[in-house]
């Protein structure tokens, strides 16, 4: 996947029962292909997932270019199939609520949003900055 060319999925998309999972992906392949453009991987909200499922950053990006979504998918199923629903409740809460959490993120955060589309003060997490970023939130 060549992230200068395309938008990695949304994080709010769900795969394994996991946020972030699908966007995980999309970032591991354009990384092992050095197609990553300006995205970051693993990215903090990366990091929650690849703790979550017990995996560095690397062997988990070497086993999506060998087995792709299905393959990911059945994997973080298998491994995580002994936690309860709150513990992946937890989990992606920690990244759809995740918001800037100093002033200099908060900096960041408020000039990116505002370069964007100043009116949306509704956008007040990064999951949805991401979205907004990428097209996804319809407008206000």
């Amino acid at each position: 996947m060549d992230l200068s060319r395309a938008y990695p999925r949304s994080p709010k998309v769900k795969m394994a029962g996991l946020v972030q999972l699908a966007r995980m992906i999309d970032k591991a392949q354009a990384y092992k292909e050095n197609q990553i453009a300006d995205y970051d991987y693993p990215c903090p909200l990366d990091k929650i997932i690849l703790n979550f499922l017990r995996i560095d950053s690397d062997a988990f990006a070497s086993k999506v270019v060998e087995g792709g979504d299905e393959a990911i998918s059945t994997w973080a199923e298998e491994t995580l199939k002994s936690k309860k629903p709150e513990e992946f409740q937890f989990i992606n809460d920690q990244i759809l609520e995740r918001k800037p959490d100093s002033e200099d993120r908060l900096r960041y955060f408020s000039e990116t949003r505002d370069r964007i589309d100043p009116s949306r003060k509704d956008v007040n997490t990064w999951v949805d900055l991401l979205d907004l970023e990428e097209g996804r939130l319809p407008p206000k």
